[in-house]
């Protein structure tokens, strides 16, 4: 029968509609792993752990709530948050934090929170953001992260899809966002605002101290049935995709996948544990990704770590400043964040004496060389690396990261020049952030590393250069798409193996490196295939002015290429502004442009970076392994990129629809005055 069926899927609450709620789901019904099947595209089942006899694989699975218990009994008295008020910096230890989730928790039943329902959180990294997501899950509901720079529309996606109970805000700007769509969310109870007083009251809207009392009544063994409920292969977490064609979809986390994707990284980066010598973080990547939950919340967890939160504004540039405060011993960056950095410290440098030039330019020699002598890199050390790493606030910090998109190799043998290796990592949301990752004992220049333990990477239908889709096993990957069967079988194959959609070739050694992206794969009228990735990364590196670069060229003829200038970007909305970036400016200045926005170089108006930008692709075509893959035309844009502009995230296929919309007259009107328009 049907629900014999549903029950051998792992989801008997589906015969048993009194589930939600605070009711159990009873032992009895607790299905053996061996009946589970690897994912699910529905929230209230269970799936089968990929479990190992031996190794990281065979760790005993637990659930959040075990995890984070264990910590307390072990680090109970160690920091565990802090964030600053005014100038001060105020903490919390491990046993206070726990104790605020389950007070936290308890007002989320209090307020109606359903089993298996969402409780979406829509501001900046903070105490309250951590507090409600463990708060959510301890609960018994998903803990949703939502863009900050959603619109109201994409928060009531995202809140629709999951079936939000209750919404956490962090300000007045992001609950204008809810109210413009509450009457269209169905299931909303509730919306708490954490930060600042609230501007008018309306029903069901609350403060986070009205809201952090509001349990006091709840009896802990109501929570404590609900926890004791829970098992480690049951969806916890909501991580929403920003996708590249149609809605971003839920993926769907387990308790094991948070908490042994913890472990297993914490081992693999030989992360200490808080009774030896406490490792330290700082949160200001946007925790709606599964990048920056991995780091800030679960694995600094898992070993008792402490996470420090920055200012809202850390992008516009006080992020330095907490780094020098903190001086944490890891940091994860994505890879704007490295070049921003590199930025300033050549900026820095360039406004030196001569003197301190020099001596710079001889330590970053010695710091890329690994054939020097001893002598020479301890007095680069002393004068120059030192120095550099204290500016940054990186000065204790071990473990330099990088992910989520891929880095230029100049910012890498920056950084490597001046002894401060960044280790790539490379995963997806769908294998709860890291796959790979780079180590000081296991570091090749553009290589996203090797496998993390425990887990196994297949290249997919490689072709004679040994390059295919990358595939992943492990105790990571997701347990399916939330709502979407569809697309969860894409995803997931019969074995239960990951396909990632991206291309790539590991090396003898074990080494991962990424080529490109399936969907990406140009294919010429000509009937050739190319890669456009390593053509658009060739030319970014040749112009350095450059900071978005698309080929195309389809069933057509030749290639083309879009081009944007690097600029600035408006922290608030992600929109992309004319003003160049101070490293653009200089750029400029070197080539003999006045140019300061991007207006006055976009579509040939300066025709010294027209030059320049040629002379760079002709140096990537002389290298094209064959004429077919060298670039025929381009055009500098009139904007970047972005995701509230359309051309990133959920609109932008890597694919010539985009000469069909808002692009069109701009590159037609371009070629036609250069009386360059033929096919």
């Amino acid at each position: 029968t049907v629900s014999h069926v549903l029950v051998e899927k792992g989801c008997p609450s589906l015969l048993h509609p009194s589930l939600s709620g605070t009711t159990q789901r009873p032992i009895s019904l607790a299905l053996a792993m061996s009946e589970l099947q690897f994912w699910t595209s529905q929230g209230d089942c269970e799936v089968k752990l990929r479990l190992s006899e031996l190794g990281p694989a065979a760790e005993p699975p637990v659930t959040v709530h075990q995890m984070f218990k264990r910590t307390v009994e072990q680090f109970g008295k160690h920091t565990a948050l802090g964030w600053k008020e005014g100038e001060q910096w105020k903490t919390a230890t491990y046993e206070e934090y726990y104790q605020q989730c389950r007070a936290a928790a308890k007002s989320f039943l209090k307020l109606g929170l359903e089993r298996y329902h969402g409780v979406g959180i829509l501001g900046f990294n903070s105490p309250e953001w951590f507090i409600t997501d463990i708060a959510a899950i301890l609960a018994g509901g998903f803990a949703v992260g939502i863009y900050t720079t959603n619109s109201p529309e994409a928060c009531q996606y995202v809140a629709e899809n999951c079936h939000a109970n209750i919404l956490v805000v962090e300000n007045h700007k992001q609950l204008q966002k809810i109210l413009q769509v509450e009457d269209k969310l169905p299931h909303l109870k509730a919306i708490i605002q954490y930060k600042d007083v609230l501007k008018e009251k309306r029903p069901n809207l609350y403060t986070w101290a009205e809201f952090m009392a509001m349990g006091s009544d709840v009896p802990d063994t109501q929570l404590d049935s609900i926890i004791a409920s829970q098992r480690p292969n049951q969806c916890c977490t909501l991580i929403y995709t920003s996708g590249t064609t149609g809605q971003p979809k839920g993926v769907m986390l387990s308790h094991d996948n948070l908490t042994w994707t913890a472990y297993a990284t914490g081992l693999h980066v030989r992360l200490t544990d808080a009774n030896v010598a406490q490792e330290s973080v700082v949160s200001y990547l946007p925790l709606s990704h599964i990048a920056a939950q991995m780091v800030d919340i679960w694995l600094t967890m898992r070993v008792g770590g402490a996470t420090y939160f920055a200012q809202p504004d850390a992008l516009k540039g006080t992020l330095i400043n907490t780094l020098r405060e903190v001086r944490p011993t890891a940091f994860m960056g994505v890879p704007r964040v490295w070049e921003k950095m590199q930025e300033k410290l050549k900026s820095a440098g360039a406004k030196s004496s001569t003197v301190r030039r020099k001596v710079a330019t001889w330590a970053k020699g010695v710091g890329l060389q690994t054939n020097l002598t001893s002598l020479n890199y301890r007095l680069a050390k002393k004068l120059v690396f030192r120095k550099v790493r204290k500016a940054l606030g990186l000065d204790r910090c071990t473990k330099c990261y990088t992910g989520a998109a891929p880095i230029a190799k100049e910012t890498l043998e920056f950084f490597l020049s001046l002894d401060m290796p960044v280790y790539e990592l490379y995963g997806m949301s769908e294998s709860t952030g890291p796959h790979t990752i780079s180590l000081p004992d296991a570091f090749y220049l553009t290589s996203c590393g090797k496998v993390i333990s425990g887990c196994e990477t297949k290249i997919f239908s490689p072709d004679e250069e040994g390059i295919g889709e990358v595939c992943f096993w492990g105790r990571h990957v997701f347990m399916g798409y939330l709502n979407m069967p569809d697309k969860t079988e894409e995803a997931l194959d019969a074995e239960g193996w990951l396909h990632s959609g991206d291309l790539g070739k590991q090396n003898t050694d074990g080494f991962l490196f990424i080529t490109g992206r399936i969907k990406e794969l140009i294919i010429t009228a000509g009937g050739e295939n190319i890669p456009p990735v390593p053509i658009e990364d060739a030319v970014k590196e040749a112009v350095p002015l450059i900071s978005n670069a698309m080929l195309i060229g389809d069933k057509r003829k030749f290639l083309s290429m879009l081009l944007t200038i690097k600029c600035q970007v408006n922290a608030d909305t992600g929109e992309p502004e004319d003003e160049l970036t101070e490293e653009a400016v200089e750029q400029c200045r070197k080539l003999g442009s006045t140019a300061t926005r991007v207006s006055q170089i976009a579509r040939g108006r300066d025709n010294v970076i027209d030059t320049a930008i040629q002379e760079g692709i002709k140096r990537v075509n002389d290298k094209a392994v064959s004429n077919a893959q060298r670039i025929q035309k381009w055009i500098v844009l009139e904007r970047d990129f972005s995701i509230p502009g359309g051309e990133l995230g959920t609109l932008w296929p890597h694919c010539d629809h985009v000469i069909e919309n808002c692009m069109y007259l701009d590159i037609v009107n371009h070629f036609r005055e250069k009386n360059q328009l033929n096919n």
